[in-house]
């Protein structure tokens, strides 16, 4: 509940009277781990929904070489980031820079956004760790290595039978899945399964969706076979 009321403040805003404090990057930190970590590493050239924010500062917006999904309309702004045009962007992204692929809607007050620059910057500077995860954003929303992982999660074989996947694992059981709740997904990067050894995770809440993760997009087609 507390990460809830934390991360409402941050979207929703705070009262026009509460006097600002200066910027504290622990503050700061706490409010990235939840409003920004799950779609942004701080590690260099590690993207994941977004790009790396690892050396923002001072780089021309959409001109990381290694992230390959930027709007034409962020790489076309010429906007540098700095503590200035960081601060309206994360202030309204869409205001900022209207038509580009950002979902967030924004830091509507001042001080934690001036909280979350201020540990950024910070966390910017290549060798700084990363904080963990916290709070209800933080849910199964981190990145995890799947080059190893426990016999549960080894995917061996899928079936497709009328509307129904059956996954066998690697520790001898099979679990069903109606199909529109089984997701196929890929993973390139260092993190991705090994060839020929996918990795189901779970997805959603309920417990009830799952998504089976492939090293490469042409496995897909070749790991499911129909049989009833």
């Amino acid at each position: 509940m507390r990460a809830a009321v934390i991360l409402g403040f941050v979207l929703v805003g705070a009262p026009s009277n509460v006097a600002l404090a200066d910027p504290d990057a622990t503050r700061g930190e706490k409010l990235f781990s939840q409003a920004c970590l799950a779609c942004h590493s701080l590690e260099p050239d590690r993207n994941m929904t977004g790009p790396s924010l690892s050396g923002i500062w001072n780089r021309k917006a959409g001109s990381l070489p290694s992230f390959h999904r930027y709007s034409p309309a962020l790489r076309s702004s010429g906007v540098v980031w700095s503590d200035q045009t960081l601060d309206a962007w994360i202030t309204n992204p869409q205001a900022f820079i209207p038509g580009n692929h950002m979902t967030f809607p924004g830091v509507a007050y001042e001080q934690p956004r001036a909280d979350i620059l201020a540990f950024l910057k910070e966390a910017a500077q290549s060798g700084h760790t990363a904080p963990k995860m916290q709070g209800m954003m933080g849910m199964g929303a981190g990145v995890q290595s799947l080059k190893s992982v426990p016999a549960s999660a080894q995917v061996k074989a899928i079936t497709y039978c009328e509307d129904t996947y059956n996954v066998m694992t690697a520790d001898g059981k099979t679990v069903q899945f109606w199909e529109r709740n089984l997701r196929f997904k890929t993973d390139s990067s260092e993190d991705g399964p090994l060839k020929g050894a996918p990795a189901i995770v779970g997805a959603g809440m309920a417990g009830d969706r799952s998504s089976v993760i492939f090293a490469a997009p042409e496995e897909i087609g070749q790991f499911i076979k129909r049989q009833c």
